[in-house]
């Protein structure tokens, strides 16, 4: 379980690391004129994100969950690719990359990195992670239900950022993406 305690600290640190990055490029956007979204949601996704790490650390200390290699090794795996796919997020957007809903008026829709692809490739990220990193170490009760309160927060987020964007009248499915009624 040390290894594991390790991982979930060094998950917890790259969050502060996204939080310290967020308020950075949020001073950046507002100094742009950028307008803020969402706001009434942002207190629900830090308590969820928080009850992760805390359900990742308690679950299998509390129900004395074992590693399971086949499992924690394909859980791990998982994890980290969500964690690879987070930051070239991160990067791709740079300085509009942000744990809140900021829309800077005038800049065009990001169409590079995994943005070619996916409208909202963070959130894939988010989920894999969600579901993954409790299940390093068997935490199932946590995986799951984490997992089943994160879709419901995310229909909230991405329809907050859909109509931020839309507010803009950019809102566009990246070309290599159909949308509803365009033809496959």
């Amino acid at each position: 379980m040390t290894w594991y305690l390790l991982l979930i600290g060094l998950v917890a640190a790259e969050r502060l690391a996204e939080l310290a990055t967020a308020r950075r490029h949020r001073a950046w956007s507002l100094a742009r004129g950028g307008r803020e979204y969402g706001r009434g949601h942002y207190p629900a996704m830090v308590a969820l994100h928080t009850a992760l790490l805390v359900g990742c650390v308690v679950e299998p200390w509390a129900a004395g969950r074992p590693f399971l290699p086949a499992l924690g090794w394909t859980a791990l795996a998982l994890a980290l690719a969500a964690q690879v796919l987070r930051w070239w997020c991160i990067a791709t957007l740079g300085p509009r990359w942000n744990t809140r809903v900021l829309v800077v008026p005038g800049l065009p829709l990001v169409a590079a990195g995994p943005y070619r692809w996916m409208r909202h490739p963070n959130y894939v990220a988010v989920v894999l992670e969600g579901f993954a990193l409790p299940l390093v170490h068997t935490a199932w009760l946590t995986a799951l239900c984490f997992t089943a309160l994160n879709l419901l927060l995310l229909r909230v987020r991405i329809g907050c950022e859909d109509a931020a964007l839309t507010d803009g009248g950019r809102l566009r499915a990246p070309a290599s993406v159909p949308t509803a009624g365009s033809p496959s």
